[in-house]
């Protein structure tokens, strides 16, 4: 080939790069990559923010994500966590069934199985556009066939951003291992994200990884506050049997947790905030019980397992939390002030808070059944 020739073929590879380049910017990226998974820049640690959080998105979460996502944006915040529970996957879900190119032509369960992770995606992160989204994994994420490993492949974009990358290589310099559990830190605060969705869990790695990330933020001055959020509660919560007592391993690594936690209240000043979802209803005050009042002290926590799930009846004990309410779907927005304390709001959505687009394309009928008869009780 003359070097004439050789000149025209890289002129062409570099205009072709730039049009596709050109292409991606103007068009998000790739259809199946998320918008911005990095989310930008991390809050500046002397200003105010919002953060938003809820989980359990199964079942309806078609109709009430983007409207969670709506709302939320209104306040914008700086980025939306979700707590698992992302499909049923043991059976089809509801919103995924009145989709109108399923109705024309109904799934087969192996349709099904191969889509509903694509249609979480497509339908509930991307309302958010560029906001990032922190995606947990709950206990539907591992019912056969699915498994652990299966999800962090087809989510590795949203567990390996720059942002979570680097803070994981900032903790150890040759962790190039992508995983269900992590942490960012976004102003003075840490956010950790556990994975708690089997019964096996927390393992020993995973314990040995929280008490580390947890033992640099009590030395750290700088850093106010920890935010710890999970799918199951811990332990000896009000919704107890909804929870990590669901297993004797989970009763033992989840009181570990606690009182690891409360040792970085109380000893090391650091305020600290538990959520969780699983149990498809909204409670603050979720350790406020016999057992931990007599076991060192009651931690902030909440369950928001209200994004779209069908709702669950409250346990016996609720009127022990400061605030309890079902057959609702909505979010926890927290707004973080420059001290690093966080307050948190329920932001509860409603049948006139569904976008028009979702309703015209699952139809009245649906989107009223969602809100209506989505219960079990």
């Amino acid at each position: 080939m003359d070097q004439k020739m050789a000149s025209q073929k890289q002129a062409s590879l570099i205009g072709t790069i730039m049009v596709a380049a050109a292409f991606l910017a103007a068009n998000g990226g790739w259809a199946q990559q998320p918008a911005d998974p990095a989310g930008g820049k991390a809050a500046s640690s002397d200003a105010t923010f919002a953060f938003a959080v809820s989980g359990d998105s199964r079942n309806c979460g078609d109709v009430v994500m983007p409207a969670i996502a709506a709302d939320a944006l209104k306040h914008h915040p700086a980025f939306y966590w979700h707590l698992g529970d992302l499909r049923a996957t043991y059976t089809f879900d509801e919103d995924m069934l009145h989709e109108p190119e399923h109705i024309a032509h109904p799934m087969t369960i192996s349709y099904y199985l191969s889509d509903e992770w694509g249609d979480f995606v497509e339908n509930q992160i991307r309302p958010f556009g560029a906001v990032p989204f922190y995606v947990g994994i709950g206990n539907h994420e591992t019912i056969p066939p699915k498994t652990r490993d299966q999800f962090t492949m087809e989510f590795v974009d949203w567990l390996d951003t720059p942002i979570l990358r680097q803070q994981r290589l900032k903790d150890d310099s040759r962790d190039y291992h992508v995983r269900t559990y992590y942490h960012w830190i976004e102003g003075k605060v840490d956010f950790i994200n556990l994975d708690n969705a089997t019964f096996d869990q927390f393992d020993s790695a995973q314990m040995s990884w929280f008490e580390g990330v947890l033992n640099r933020d009590e030395a750290d001055p700088t850093l106010r506050t920890v935010v710890v959020g999970m799918h199951r509660a811990l332990p000896e919560s009000i919704s107890r049997g909804h929870s990590m007592n669901e297993s004797a391993q989970g009763t033992e690594s989840g009181r570990r947790v606690y009182a690891d936690l409360q040792k970085a209240q109380d000893e090391a000043h650091k305020r600290v905030y538990v959520l969780a979802s699983h149990s498809h209803f909204y409670m603050d005050g979720i350790y406020n019980t016999d057992y931990w009042r007599t076991h060192g002290g009651v931690l902030p926590g909440w369950i928001a397992g209200t994004a779209g799930a069908v709702r669950y009846a409250l346990p016996e004990s609720s009127n022990q939390a400061k605030d309890a309410r079902t057959k609702v779907y909505g979010y926890l927005l927290g707004t973080v002030d420059p001290s690093g304390e966080i307050r948190f709001d329920f932001h509860e959505i409603k049948l006139s808070d569904v976008p028009s687009t979702v309703v015209d394309r699952f139809k009245p009928d649906f989107v009223d059944w969602c809100f209506e008869k989505n219960t079990a009780f």
